[in-house]
């Protein structure tokens, strides 16, 4: 029972975090850390469909990112799983560019050829991989 403290004295709070009796204070993970590092994951996958995917996944994830980067600024000390979301953070930026280069030539290449003559060429080249197995 030592390790709790007296009911009668104040508990001192600092962003959400209890005192353990010692004078220091607890850490804890940043909020969207983990969903950070997820979304830069998906982010990077997400180009291989046409890029809309990891455009969304990669925006959404820079924002998360920026809103940690802020509670973190404020309080480094109380938190500490920042080199998730700094990993998360650089997947979702690596996935974005990726993301926007696959999303621009998907644009070119639709109108050159339209979307028959893509389907056209998508039709080959399953025709020709069927033809060589």
């Amino acid at each position: 029972m030592e390790n709790y403290q007296d009911q009668n004295q104040t508990q001192n709070y600092q962003n959400s975090n209890f005192n353990n009796g010692n004078g220091n204070f607890m850490t804890t993970n940043l909020p969207n850390g983990t969903a950070v590092l997820i979304l830069g994951i998906v982010s990077i996958i997400g180009c291989c469909c046409y890029g809309i995917v990891g455009v969304i996944c990669g925006i959404i994830g820079l924002v998360l990112a920026k809103k940690d980067m802020a509670l973190y600024k404020q309080n480094p000390s109380a938190y500490n799983n920042f080199s998730n979301l700094n990993t998360g953070r650089i997947l979702c930026i690596i996935g974005l560019v990726l993301s926007v280069i696959t999303l621009i030539s998907n644009i070119v290449v639709i109108a050159m050829y339209g979307f028959d003559g893509v389907q056209e060429m998508q039709q080959q080249w399953i025709e020709q991989m069927q033809n060589q197995q």
